[in-house]
Formats: C-alpha cells, structure tokens, sequence
C-alpha cells in the first residue's frame, strides 16, 4: 500500500454483496442514510446515475485521476474495476469510509483487492438486498455411514431411556458341580480324598506290591574264531573292539609324551 493511501479502520471498509437490478435501490439507500458526509459515487465507466443531493458526486475512474484533489468522507464503489490498482486508486480520495456493492459476477475481483491490502474485507449482508444463504449439511456417503452414530443419534433424539436394574450376579459357591450326565449334585460321599491315591510304576503288579528289576549276569566274550573274510568272531558284542584278529587280547599301549623344555629367563652373567 502506498504512503498515499489512507489507513482504514477495518469496519469502515465493507462490502455490501447485492444483484445488479437491487444496486440503484441499495445505492439511494445508503446516500439517505449518510446525508451529513461528502461522499463520491466511483464508477468504471461513465454512467447515467444521477442524484439530486448536493454531498454527492458521480464519477468514473478517468474523472478521478485528473481530479486529485477531489476529497471526500465516504467512497462508494458502484461495480469493481478490472484491475486492483484502480481501485487502490479510488480510496486515495476518501479519509474515512469505503463502501463496495458487488453482484456474484463480480466476488472473483476481490482477492487482488485484499492481497494489496492486506487483509480480508468485511461482509455485511443488508435486509431485503443480499441473498439469504442457506447452509447445506452434506448427506453421508454409504462409505462414510457409520450404523453406530446412526443408532446414537435415534436414541438422543428419542430421549434418554431408563436402564433396566441389573441382577445381582450368582456367586461361584451357590452354582453345585454335578456329579454325572443325569446333573445329580456332588455330595460329601463323592467326595474323595487327596493324597491317597498311590503312585504307579512299570514294575509294579495288579496288587500293587513293588518287583526289583532282574538283573542279567554278564557273560564273558569268548573268541569263536574267523570268518570267511578273515575277520574275528566273538560272542559278545565288546570283543569285537577288545581282540586283534588272531583272537589275542588287545594290550594298552603307553601314551607317547614328548621331551619336556624348561623354558626359564636366562640371566646375564656378572662381570667382574
């Protein structure tokens, strides 16, 4: 904004959204109510507005500009030039008010408006002039559906209903265990007792009297002689690993040790 451009108070500068068959009537409208200010009527082009009041003037843009020096407390812009500049220009020749009739063809001017300015302009819907804008609530969708808000809003809307009291719960220790399939309930002779009950064993017999396990004698390996391949046979399983071939014993043998180094610091001899 240039230095030239008055600072408006931002309820000073509105706009009054209105069509363009309302304006005239609007306009006449706002010049009855603000009979004690100066005020100048800006228009984009020369028109055929005319009034009878003498604080008011009606003139374009290019009247503007060659008329500096034209003052007033109250700048009414009846339709919004193509560019913003040209606006900017307008308000250079007001010290107090700026009013803005717009039509809906005319809301996309605005933008540029407020980006040079700075700041979103104040709407104010005048009775029997603006349109009444119905809020539309949009429908859910089946994806957005939710059967569980649905069924929270009937019950809101239906009032809140009294809750049935709650049964006392049955404790565990008046439910009885039944004893068999015909749900006949257990008593003191059913039960029985623990710890009673004896520990079986494999080598135990039908009553119950504990056997020690039989014991093989080992028998000693006996060499048999050879088979046809030449090989040994004895007649148990461990000769075959304890015998040479010829049927003589096997003898251990010493365990090899290799010679043992002391490895021990050499100390220098003393000199005399």
């Amino acid at each position: 904004m240039s230095s030239q451009t008055p600072t408006l108070k931002r309820h000073n500068h509105r706009v009054h959204p209105c069509k363009d068959e309302k304006k005239e009537s609007l306009l006449q409208l706002l010049l009855t109510q603000n009979t004690d200010k100066k005020i100048i009527v800006a228009t984009s082009t020369p028109s055929q507005l005319s009034t009878e009041q003498k604080n008011v003037s009606i003139l374009s843009d290019e009247e503007l500009i060659a008329s500096p020096d034209a003052k007033c407390d109250m700048l009414i812009s009846y339709d919004l030039p193509s560019k913003a500049i040209k606006y900017m220009a307008r308000i250079t020749h007001t010290t107090t008010y700026a009013l803005i009739l717009v039509n809906p063809s005319e809301e996309k001017l605005l933008h540029p408006i407020e980006t040079l300015i700075g700041r979103t302009l104040m709407q104010e819907l005048i009775e029997g002039f603006s349109e009444v804008v119905i809020a539309k609530t949009a429908q859910p969708t089946k994806k957005d559906f939710d059967p569980r808000e649905e069924r929270k809003r009937k019950f809101l809307d239906d009032g809140e209903k009294p809750k049935k009291p709650r049964e006392d719960k049955k404790s565990y220790a008046d439910k009885k265990p039944y004893a068999d399939k015909d749900k006949k309930p257990y008593t003191d002779k059913d039960k029985k007792p623990w710890g009673d009950k004896p520990k079986k064993s494999y080598s135990d017999d039908s009553k119950g009297d504990k056997k020690p396990w039989p014991k093989k004698e080992r028998q000693e390996s006996k060499f048999l002689g050879k088979d046809e391949n030449g090989k040994a046979i004895f007649s148990g399983k461990s000769g075959d690993r304890n015998h040479h071939f010829d049927g003589t014993s096997k003898t251990k043998q010493p365990k090899l040790t290799g010679k043992t180094i002391s490895i021990k610091g050499k100390t220098k001899k003393e000199t005399k």
